[in-house]
């Protein structure tokens, strides 16, 4: 049996799921590719060195297609060392614009694909007692910050769930991290929903971000390597999460003159 590592990567075919797997692969990894697009996940694994990589079709957003997913998983490698829940997709707009469609598509593929890997894989690294747990929620999920309800909350919901199964396999000898990175540059508003504006805003927060997807990877497969459990990588946010934390009302009136100075350059 090969010692190699299997590592499954959502949302492997760009940005910083495309970024992990290259790196975990350096690093002597069989690296699972899965994507919403078959033709992104193949390039993917095309990218990687060494041998022994999957690319593997998947909306995460469904339960039938992840239980396919992790047959084929179990069909080819008999179970999975490094689970990284990191597809996604984002939204922007104020409550009062948001939709009951847009919150059911956010929590679905947000959220609630998290849960689907966490329900489909755990169960064998418990058997193992060894296994790796990583998932992507986002600085807007620590935040709290206006115009950007639905993604925010969602990647909320993912930082507690992190949380809580954190402590619920502590004793397994299974490793939790969540990631919470800020804007930086990749492809993620080319799927956004919700308020161009927003869209806008944010496409702009990316470009002039002082983080790139090679820093952002590089931290993120470094701090897990680690064991860390909160991973924030971009540079700016790690003191706005300490601010938060240890004087909310000055973190809470702070936030709102960025928010307004962002307004109004945009």
């Amino acid at each position: 049996m090969s010692s190699q590592r299997r590592v499954l990567i959502t949302g492997a075919g760009s940005g910083l799921g495309q970024a992990l797997a290259l790196r975990y692969a350096r690093a002597g990894a069989r690296v699972a590719c899965v994507d919403l697009d078959n033709e992104r996940a193949e390039i993917t694994r095309a990218m990687l060195s060494g041998g022994g990589h999957l690319a593997l079709v998947a909306n995460v957003g469904n339960d039938e297609a992840m239980e396919q997913m992790h047959e084929a998983v179990m069909r080819e490698w008999g179970g999975l060392d490094v689970l990284i829940n990191n597809a996604g997709i984002a939204s922007g707009g104020p409550m009062i614009e948001t939709t009951m469609s847009e919150w059911r598509q956010l929590l679905e593929v947000d959220l609630l694909s998290v849960v689907r890997g966490c329900r489909l894989f755990l169960p064998g690294m418990i058997a193992a007692g060894s296994g790796q747990i990583i998932s992507t929620a986002s600085f807007a999920g620590l935040a709290g910050a206006p115009g950007m309800m639905t993604y925010g909350v969602s990647k909320a919901g993912v930082v507690a769930l992190s949380e809580q199964l954190r402590a619920e396999v502590h004793d397994q000898g299974i490793r939790v991290s969540v990631i919470c990175p800020s804007f930086f540059r990749t492809n993620l508003c080319d799927t956004a929903i919700g308020s161009e504006k927003v869209k806008n805003l944010a496409v702009k927060l990316m470009d002039t971000a002082p983080d790139t997807i090679d820093s952002v990877s590089d931290k993120v497969f470094a701090a897990a390597e680690r064991g860390e459990f909160m991973i924030i990588p971009t540079l700016r946010e790690p003191m706005r999460w300490r601010m938060k934390r240890w004087f909310p009302e000055l973190y809470f009136r702070q936030l709102l003159k960025m928010v307004a100075a962002r307004v109004r350059a945009a």
